[in-house]
């Protein structure tokens, strides 16, 4: 030891300070190398080795073999058990005693048949307390159970956070023994790397900063390693520095514990499970030491898996749930992605996590946590509002590539005009670990806000893997909750925290529109087949419940099935987590999420059957359903009286069916194979030349006599492009990829042009081009009769690496916005690129379709499960394919099917009917067997276009009740008629306060732009 009482190198002393309590070498004279005292071994170690995750009953009756510290196991997402016995010596009276447990994989205690702590080295716990003061009637001898998963926080990536999972990795223990913890040395250890950061964060030359300084080397001055008893002078010095309090003009940062715990990412869904175990069960720990502690927990599908793996942890989580310390938060199934999912969709999802919350733990959530996804739909302030919830805390914007967004807290106004209070903490981070930087740096200088709001959310606590708190954030936080030169820290609550932001809201700013993250826009195409399998089951999930609800109507007998489709519904809510729609997950996760698909098909297909069934559907003729609220006539394809496909032109009427009639269409569709090869394709309504490599060399809109197709140039050109993002492989395209243009040449084509159907109620021809030694496309150009668009029926074999495929239309419009599907409407975004704004929208999201329109003639382009746009100038750019590595180094390899289609038009895209083309092309209309003299009947109709009823589903308490959706698609004010029906909201609480208008014709509803209205029909 030395003294220096003389601050003469400022420099100088903050090194000694550092090194004082950090150099782990010289145990004899540095400060955390006494943090362990004694030690002893254990009595024994043993070990059980299980490929499959399994229950505590079940490992326990395993056949355990000794096993020595340092030896390897696994391989990677298997599960080593481990049993321990341990003797805690008489010696160690008073004092406090901890088994020390090191390993590289996560940990998870169990005492007494019970979880009691998580253990994981990447989230600072290595330790599980059994006793913090002996005692003589406390157990000396103890047998644990320790449960070691063979993968880390971040599952097992090679080399790189998000590689694929290295299959075959080895894990162990490194230590495994008890000790003495010396929680004197902690407290002292706590104030030291305090004291230190204010004085890095503040400054040396600042007057708090330089009193940081000198208290720091009063405190080396007064401590002696070798001699505990000058700790709590040391000690006493830090009290009285952190006791001097601030002003009351001082910003507040609300202290919340939080554990962002991904659904699945970097590790499967069953693993999630147990990262929820282990960080929930330490959260609890946490509770029992601190009565101050609060912790926010959302994700209803988490909490689900809890009571059904952990039922003795779920019942400690409900009672700390009335203690109001574990909180709820959120309202939603799972944190979904804020792009992909449909409005429906959404609404479920508060559907779902509302009524989970409010049955477990009776509340509803009153904010909206969505801290880690990949934008944010503009709809979604109106359905959060119809949920029930007003508030809304995020901050994945603050990784935007090119723009700073404005504001930490402001109101955000979506497409109707719906507006809910928002917050971004200005940590720009869900898991903060209580440090100096935390609550002072971060809300000094990154608070956009600082005039408008004087209060801020700080999250502590290790996640994405899970993890959460620990005691060292709490001790941390609490030495800084009211000390001079820092905001003040208090421990708090979301609702607390948007309350005081209400409380002073005059002042905040209104951010309107959709909040666009300018990074990860690769997520619209990646991963093509659970894109598809979303589309494919968000439409199978809609006609059943449509189908249902018409047999209860009919039938009486008929039983809704309500638990099999909330099984379906919660399988398809539980794919659309942030890291799963958008496709930035590992291989087992893709596995996992198509499999779900699957059931979802296999389960849904046998309950539309049994629906359309009960509507009176039996016998051997052909009839056709219609989900869809218009009329529709369109060419189909059904089985012959000899059971051979064949092609019908059928008549629906609006959500109902018809038996398939003989008709003919108006003009049937010509297919003429021209003497250059080229083949002119016409069906009265539109009239095409498609080239020999499958582009098309002309798309006209006949009674218009307008040309689609831009001069010297040809639509459906396929193009390839290099995707080697900056980092985040499977999340990112870069706009450089753009200069890397490549088009498909004609020289590329396999088999050339070939007509398949020769017209009639059908054109079609088909081609295949090689895009290179690996991939090929086959594409089938279809024309039907009556239809006013050409689709494109395609097969990709897709065998590339970080490659991009895109297809393009050149058209020949000018406009300097593009129009795309959302939630429940659309919106415009710029086809230019003059601010850095504009041009960060370079790739951009969409649903079913975008338009470009200028006035009285446009173009629009559908499809059936894509999400990935571009709109430049006059071309439209729909994305097919990526090919990223990481962190499957697997993605999107294999054979992908999809369909989209063109659709020159007059008029605007409303009059046109674009959105009900878009939606016929997601849809199709069911065929199944009906009695020959079955007649023609439709169940609900609407009285205007603009108006789309989108849902019709049992109420979820009341057996003889319906729920009606509606939205207004057009952005527009306009008055619909439909039936008797009552309002109710998005959670299907009835409102007595909003009586439905009823007329002779049935009931008239008012919509303003893109309102969402949901009613309740009693039966």
């Amino acid at each position: 030891m030395y003294h220096q009482p003389v601050l003469k190198n400022r420099r100088t002393l903050l090194e000694r300070a550092e090194k004082f309590i950090s150099d782990i070498y010289f145990t004899d004279c540095n400060l955390r190398g006494r943090l362990y005292g004694d030690s002893c071994p254990l009595e024994s170690l043993a070990s059980f080795l299980s490929s499959k995750r399994i229950t505590f009953t079940e490992a326990s009756k395993q056949t355990f073999a000794p096993y020595k510290v340092a030896d390897t196991f696994g391989p990677t997402w298997w599960t080593c058990w481990f049993k321990v016995n341990l003797k805690i010596p008489d010696s160690w009276r008073g004092k406090e005693v901890h088994l020390l447990w090191e390993s590289d994989g996560e940990s998870m205690v169990w005492r007494d048949e019970q979880p009691v702590q998580g253990l994981t080295k990447e989230g600072e716990k290595t330790s599980y307390i059994l006793s913090d003061c002996l005692k003589d009637e406390e157990p000396h001898s103890v047998t644990l159970y320790v449960e070691v998963a063979c993968n880390g926080l971040f599952g097992a990536g090679q080399g790189s956070m998000i590689a694929s999972p290295d299959s075959n990795r080895k894990f162990s223990v490194q230590k495994a023994e008890l000790v003495v913890f010396n929680r004197d040395v902690r407290e002292l250890l706590t104030d030291f790397e305090m004291l230190i950061d204010i004085v890095k964060e503040l400054g040396e030359g600042e007057q708090r900063g330089y009193q940081a300084l000198f208290t720091v080397n009063e405190m080396v001055n007064l401590c002696d390693p070798s001699d505990p008893s000058s700790f709590s002078k040391a000690h006493s010095l830090a009290h009285t520095f952190f006791s001097q309090r601030n002003g009351d003009s001082q910003h507040t940062a609300h202290a919340m514990g939080h554990c962002h715990i991904d659904s699945a990412w970097l590790w499967p869904y069953e693993e999630t499970i147990r990262k929820c175990g282990r960080s929930w069960v330490t959260v609890i720990r946490l509770m029992e030491k601190n009565p101050e502690f609060v912790f926010t927990c959302s994700q209803a599908q988490q909490f689900q898996w809890v009571k059904s793996w952990y039922p003795g942890l779920f019942s400690q989580i409900q009672h700390y749930v009335k203690k109001g310390q574990f909180i709820p938060v959120g309202g939603t199934w799972v944190e979904m992605d804020g792009n992909l999912p449909s409005g429906e969709s959404m609404v479920r999802q508060f559907l779902e996590g509302q009524r989970f919350f409010n049955r477990e733990f009776g509340i509803h959530c009153k904010e909206f946590w969505l801290p880690d996804t990949f934008g944010y739909s503009a709809q979604l302030p109106q359905i959060m509002q119809g949920s029930g919830i007003s508030n809304f805390l995020t901050q994945k914007l603050s990784w935007n590539l090119v723009n700073t967004f404005p504001h930490n807290t402001f109101f955000w106004e979506g497409l109707d005009g719906s507006k809910v209070l928002t917050h971004f903490p200005p940590g720009n981070s869900y898991e903060m670990k209580g440090k100096v930087e935390d609550v002072s740096l971060v809300y000094v200088k990154n608070n956009k806000d600082k005039g408008r709001a004087n209060h801020s959310a700080v999250l502590f606590g290790f996640g994405d893997g899970g993890g959460g708190p620990t005691q060292l954030m709490l001790d941390r936080l609490n030495r800084v909750q009211d000390t001079d030169g820092l905001p003040k820290v208090q421990t708090s609550s979301p609702d607390k925290l948007f309350s005081h932001l209400q409380a002073d809201s005059d002042l905040l700013c209104t951010w309107t529109g959709e909040l666009f993250l300018e990074l990860h826009n690769g997520t619209y195409t990646t991963q093509a087949q659970i894109k598809r399998g979303n589309r494919q089951c968000e439409t199978l999930l809609h006609d059943i419940e449509i189908a249902s609800s018409l047999a209860l109507c009919q039938d009486r007998t008929f039983q809704y099935p309500v638990e099999k489709l909330q099984e379906l519904w919660r399988l398809l809510l539980l794919n659309q987590f942030h890291d799963v729609i958008p496709g930035s997950c590992i291989e087992m996760v893709v596995e996992d999420a198509l499999r779900y698909y699957e059931d979802i098909r296999s389960d849904g297909a046998a309950l539309l059957h049994g629906a359309c069934r009960a509507l009176g559907s039996k016998g051997n003729s052909t009839g056709v359903f219609n989900s869809l609220p218009w009329e529709r006539h369109e060419v189909i394809q059904i089985q012959d009286g000899a059971g051979k496909p064949d092609l019908a032109l059928v008549r629906v009427p609006s959500i109902g069916f018809s038996p398939v009639r003989d008709t003919q269409p108006v003009v049937p569709v010509s297919v003429t194979l021209q003497a250059n090869g080229t083949v002119l394709m016409d069906n009265g309504m539109l009239q095409t030349v498609i080239n020999k490599d499958g582009t098309l060399a002309s798309l006209c809109l006949i009674n218009a006599n307008r040309e689609a197709i831009s001069d010297s140039c040809h639509g459906n050109q396929f193009l390839m492009f290099d995707d080697v993002p900056l980092y985040w492989d499977a999340w990112d395209v870069m706009d450089y990829h753009l200069q890397t243009r490549c088009q498909s040449l004609p020289f590329h084509v396999s088999f050339p042009l070939r007509v398949v159907s020769s017209g009639g109620l059908r054109g079609s021809v088909s081609f295949t081009l090689r895009i290179s030694d690996k991939s090929t496309i086959t594409q089938e150009i279809v024309m039907d009769a009556m239809s006013p668009y050409i689709k494109f029926n395609t097969e990709v074999k897709w065998a590339e690496s970080h490659k991009f495929l895109k297809v393009e239309f050149p058209v020949r419009v000018h406009s300097p916005n593009a129009t795309y599907e959302i939630q429940f409407g659309h919106l415009q975004r710029p086809t230019h690129r003059n601010t850095s704004w504009d041009w960060a929208r370079f790739e951009v999201w969409g649903h079913k379709w975008a338009d470009l329109s200028e006035h009285n003639f446009g173009v629009a382009l559908l499809n059936d499960c894509k999400y990935g746009y571009s709109v430049h100038k006059n071309t439209m750019t729909l994305s097919l394919l990526r090919a990223p590595k990481a962190p499957d180094v697997n993605a999107d390899m294999g054979t992908h099917h999809f369909t989209y289609a063109i659709m020159p038009h007059t008029g605007s895209f409303q009059d046109a009917s674009v959105i009900q083309c878009a939606y016929n092309l997601n849809f199709p209309l069911r065929s199944f067997q009906c009695t020959p003299d079955t007649e023609p009947w439709s169940a609900f109709s609407i009285s205007t276009a603009a108006v789309i009823l989108e849902t019709i589903k049992q109420a979820e308490e009341r057996k003889r009740a319906l729920v009606v959706r509606l939205y207004e698609a057009h952005g527009s004010s306009v008055t619909a008629t439909l039936l008797f029906l009552f309002f109710c909201d998005l959670l299907e609480r009835h409102d007595a306060a909003r009586p439905a208008h009823i007329t002779s014709e049935g009931i008239t509803l008012n919509f303003s732009p893109f309102q969402i209205v949901s009613l309740l029909l009693i039966l």
